[in-house]
């Protein structure tokens, strides 16, 4: 929602669509709930019957043979499911779309390159009605699953909030995550005898979840410290654990920094994190402390025993997330590319 929000702030008719509801309880706007897609017997169905390439989220670049991956089918059976499933959802999306006069925007952005059918025929249409269609890469999806060629065939504007992205396609435009930092109060958590330091997976082996927790098991016997481990919470849940910190630990891997860094830079913790590899050429300076599994220890050792170090970055860290990722300056971006005025 936060494009979204940022879009109806400057005066835009702007609706965000998703397909199922998120069980974080993240706010939303028009939600189709469309069925056979969180069951937990269809997650085992696309376990067994998908590509191999589809099947885990790793901390890890993946290593690609194609430039950018294409997602490729799991073989007759499941084209034969996915057919079915979509002529199931084809009634609810046809009322959503004569609900809200879908055809009659200026901008179509389809995040993670996907359209609501598999053959792009929304797209299709769009492109021959001579829309302006945007296609965003966030998260994992294009890691794991690649490009659906027909939809990012007929974009006119591709783009990523993930650096390791430009990895997989250097054609991709990079944008930096956008963020609303008007809704995360600075309030760093005040001096404490015992310090509370978070770590907040949505997949473990995605963040390397198992490398931190053992170094932060290991420095509770050294340290008076608190492990607040963050997961299977609602978004609200999860942010008055995460405002209540110290000191922030994101990831160690490949893949770089993500919302859960953002959510702790704005709020003033300190945030330890691993970079993407082509990170240091998009910004010349950060408030990170880069971590990875063989210095770890060492640097969560420097931040415990400073508080002064801590509250020098959680100065440092909030500034600079008002300054690279305010959603207002990445939606004029947006609309900057697409030839609209700003």
């Amino acid at each position: 929602m936060t494009l979204v929000q940022a879009e109806r702030e400057q005066g835009y008719y702007s609706r965000l669509v998703t397909f199922f509801r998120d069980p974080r309880g993240y706010e939303e706007d028009i939600v189709l709930d469309l069925p056979f897609i969180t069951n937990k017997w269809m997650q085992q169905l696309k376990r067994l019957l998908s590509h191999p390439t589809r099947q885990a989220v790793k901390n890890v670049l993946p290593q690609k043979t194609e430039t950018p991956p294409v997602w490729k089918s799991g073989g007759r059976l499941e084209n034969i499911l996915i057919e079915l499933r979509e002529q199931l959802w084809k009634p609810t999306v046809s009322k959503f779309m004569r609900d809200i006069d879908f055809w009659q925007f200026d901008i179509y952005c389809f995040e993670a390159g996907m359209d609501f059918f598999t053959d792009g025929r929304t797209v299709k249409k769009l492109h021959e009605l001579g829309k302006n269609i945007v296609v965003l890469y966030t998260g994992s999806d294009l890691r794991t699953r690649g490009v659906f060629p027909v939809v990012d065939s007929l974009a006119d504007f591709r783009a990523t909030f993930e650096l390791d992205h430009l990895l997989l396609d250097q054609h991709l435009v990079h944008l930096p995550f956008p963020f609303d930092t008007m809704k995360y109060p600075y309030n760093p958590a005040k001096p404490a005898e015992r310090l509370r330091i978070g770590h907040a997976p949505t997949n473990r082996e995605a963040k390397g979840s198992d490398a931190i927790l053992a170094v932060l098991h290991k420095l509770k016997q050294m340290f008076t410290i608190e492990i607040v481990l963050i997961e299977n919470l609602t978004h609200t849940q999860a942010l008055a654990l995460k405002q209540s910190c110290h000191i922030f630990i994101d990831q160690i891997g490949d893949l770089g920094y993500g919302i859960n860094s953002l959510e702790a830079l704005a709020f003033g913790i300190p945030t330890c994190t691993c970079l993407a590899p082509n990170f240091h050429q998009h910004f010349s300076e950060h408030p990170f402390v880069e971590i990875d599994s063989s210095n770890m220890e060492e640097k969560l050792v420097q931040l415990i025993e400073n508080p002064a170090k801590r509250l020098r970055l959680s100065r440092e860290g909030r500034s600079w997330v008002e300054k690279y990722h305010d959603c207002r300056t990445i939606v004029n971006s947006i609309h900057s590319f697409c030839g609209f005025p700003v």
